[in-house]
């Protein structure tokens, strides 16, 4: 008897491993596979939607935009073209969620730094303010790596209409006038099309973690 089982206990090791196995990948194919929503203007809160484009449920995308970095060079939707991206809206004198924001966004640099599909995009809502200089000094204060984010100033107007038009991400209405001025601690995930793929409390450790895994999750997503 002894001999027996002897003779057969690698069949049978082996023949429960395989099955293990297969039960293993039997139960990852029956699960649901997850999807990042494709936030269009009709499912985001109205508050935060230009009365414009309220109505609009599908084909949202980031609109063209050019502005300058940091470094004095002409940023445009080409740079970012093919890209994973995370945006958000700062200014380099605010002395609230901005210094949170741009150290999280920091910690994100640091995990992306080695990978070329995701980038990083911060507009300056005081552009005046934020000169390419100013720019220049706040990016080297904080670690900025400029191969993999960019920190825009340009026209007013065209930074709070893409703030308010492009990634839905500010409640109050304006004109991007000398008075006009927005505050927003939305991080912003865009994915290679120009579509918006979440939103995020960009002063929330918990939400930069779900940020990070909704980007594992939309760079899978690319790879099937």
């Amino acid at each position: 008897m002894r001999s027996f089982f002897g003779k057969y206990k690698l069949f049978a090791i082996v023949f429960s491993s395989i099955s293990i196995i297969i039960m293993v990948l039997f139960y990852k194919a029956l699960q649901p596979k997850t999807v990042l929503p494709i936030y269009q203007p009709s499912m985001v809160n109205p508050d935060l939607v230009d009365s414009t484009l309220q109505h609009v449920k599908k084909y949202h995308t980031i609109a063209d935009f050019s502005l300058t970095n940091q470094n004095g060079k002409t940023i445009t939707q080409k740079d970012y073209e093919g890209k994973i991206y995370i945006a958000d809206f700062f200014f380099t004198t605010c002395p609230t969620i901005c210094p949170i924001m741009t150290k999280n966004m920091a910690g994100i640099q640091e995990m992306i730094k080695d990978d070329d599909n995701v980038l990083l995009l911060s507009h300056s809502v005081t552009p005046v303010i934020d000169s390419v200089a100013q720019l220049k000094k706040y990016a080297l204060e904080k670690g900025v790596n400029d191969a993999k984010w960019n920190l825009v100033t340009g026209d007013k107007k065209q930074i709070y209409e893409l703030a308010r038009k492009s990634y839905l991400a500010v409640k109050t209405d304006g004109d991007g006038g000398p008075f006009d001025m927005i505050h927003t601690e939305n991080f912003i995930l865009v994915d290679k099309e120009r579509r918006i793929r979440g939103f995020y409390d960009g002063t929330k450790s918990e939400d930069i973690g779900k940020l990070m895994d909704d980007l594992k999750i939309l760079k899978a997503s690319y790879d099937e």
